[in-house]
Formats: structure tokens, C-alpha cells, sequence
């Protein structure tokens, strides 16, 4: 029987956001196609306390079945790695949409500057609608139909119940503090990427970095993408995973 792929979503999303390349993703894939909410998010009942990575691919790691290829985006890829790490019983192959081990900026290494994660924080308290759709403009930048693409990812996202805010606010904690880097380049299972080159969020020559680390990391950019290449390039995107499955 052909391993489960299952499809992780970002920070600030839920399963919803998949729904766009899903039917096409189990007709490639013979129909084993799974999306689920991360713990806190969407119809996620359980949301730990305190709210950690650990803690909360442990619960998503429950849901999987053995040697299952996770597809994790953005936030997702981070809980992608981990599981594939600490229960790689049930991973076979980890597939990372516009995601990185590290999302900081930090010494040598490209990535989301702190005042960014930080504003985003403050803003969450007091807006958090607002923030979540500024970020939803965030993913569609660069993309020509970057208007509707929100419009369209707004609707599905609407389908499921609102983020929890303790999961929202650990979210960005994670993005901002947890380095997978190492854990990267000793991951026991293949890794592939897809990147889209005008991501505002992972930037460009993140990617190069990471081959440095992980020599077997084989990845794809789309020229004309940004943070989010399922919803602004889809058949592109289907292409290039195509050949990753």
C-alpha cells in the first residue's frame, strides 16, 4: 500500500488553505492525501500548555500513520522536520513548501528580521483579523494574481473556526526562536523543497545555505513565486511535486 502524504499548514492558517491543489494532489497521488490542523488551529481541539514544539508534533505525530511523506508550508515545514526527527517511524519523506530549519535572521544566515515576528506579536494582541490578513498579503506577494489569490485563500480559510490565540503567539515564538538547523542536516529521512524566488519570508539565499548543510536536499524554485507557489502558481507547483512523490 503507497505511504499517506499529508499537508501541514502555515502559521496564522488551517487546513483550509490546501483545498485549492488537494484534488489534484490525490489524483497524482492515487487518492492518499490527508490535510491536517495543527494543534490550536482551525478544528484542532487540543492545544497544549504550555505551547511548544515538542508538545505540539507530538500530538500532530499521533494523527500519522507509519512512514507517511509529510508536506509541511512554511510554519508546517518546521513541524515536518521535527516529527521526521523524533518519531521517524513515521516519516518517510519530508516535503518543505517555502519553509526553512530557521526563520530568524541571524548571524550568516538570511532570514525574517526580529522587529518583524515582534511587530507581528504586539499587532496580534490588539488586531489579531488584521494581522492575519496582512500576512495573507504577505503570502501572495509577487504573485500576478496576488488580489484574488487572498480573496480566494480568505474564503477557504473562513470554512474552519479562527486560530487559538495561545497557538497564534506560540506560532511566531517558534519561527522566531526554534533552530532546526542541525536537525536538518542530520535528518534520517530525504528532504525536497519548494521555494518560490520572490518570498518575502524565506529569503533567497536561505536556500543555498541549506544545501550547504544538507548535501542530499534536493529543491526547485519558482521564479515568479512568492511565500505561498500552491495558491499563486499552481500548476507550476504541481509539476515540480510531482517528481518529488
Amino acid at each position: 500500500m503507497q505511504n499517506e502524504l499529508v499537508l501541514l499548514h502555515g502559521w496564522g492558517m488551517n487546513q483550509g488553505v490546501w483545498q485549492l491543489v488537494q484534488p489534484e494532489l490525490e489524483f497524482l497521488y492515487s487518492g492518499n492525501v490527508r490535510s491536517l490542523d495543527l494543534p490550536g488551529f482551525g478544528n484542532s481541539d487540543v492545544c497544549p500548555s504550555p505551547y511548544t514544539l515538542h508538545d505540539a508534533a507530538e500530538i500532530l505525530s499521533k494523527q500519522l500513520k507509519p512512514k507517511s511523506i509529510l508536506m509541511g508550508w512554511s510554519l508546517g515545514g518546521l513541524f515536518a522536520l521535527y516529527i521526521a526527527k523524533h518519531w521517524p517511524e513515521k516519516v518517510s519523506k519530508v516535503i518543505l513548501i517555502a519553509s526553512t530549519p530557521f526563520f530568524a535572521e541571524a548571524d550568516n544566515w538570511p532570514g525574517i528580521k526580529a522587529n518583524v515576528l515582534a511587530q507581528f506579536k504586539e499587532q496580534l494582541v490588539n488586531h489579531r483579523e488584521k494581522t492575519i490578513e496582512r500576512f495573507l498579503a504577505i503570502q501572495a506577494m509577487g504573485s500576478e494574481s496576488a488580489r484574488d489569490d487572498i480573496k480566494q485563500l480568505k474564503q477557504l480559510l473562513n470554512q474552519y473556526r479562527a486560530p487559538q490565540s495561545d497557538a497564534l503567539s506560540a506560532g511566531l515564538d517558534i519561527l522566531q526562536n526554534d533552530d532546526l538547523r542541525d536537525l536538518f542536516t542530520h535528518c534520517p529521512v530525504p528532504i525536497r523543497g519548494v521555494f518560490g524566488r520572490l518570498d518575502s519570508l524565506v529569503p533567497y539565499k536561505a536556500i543555498s545555505k541549506m544545501s550547504a548543510l544538507n548535501t542530499e536536499f534536493e529543491y526547485e524554485i519558482l521564479d515568479k513565486a512568492s511565500h505561498a507557489p500552491f495558491i499563486s502558481h499552481k500548476s507550476e507547483f504541481l509539476s515540480v511535486v510531482k517528481s518529488m512523490l
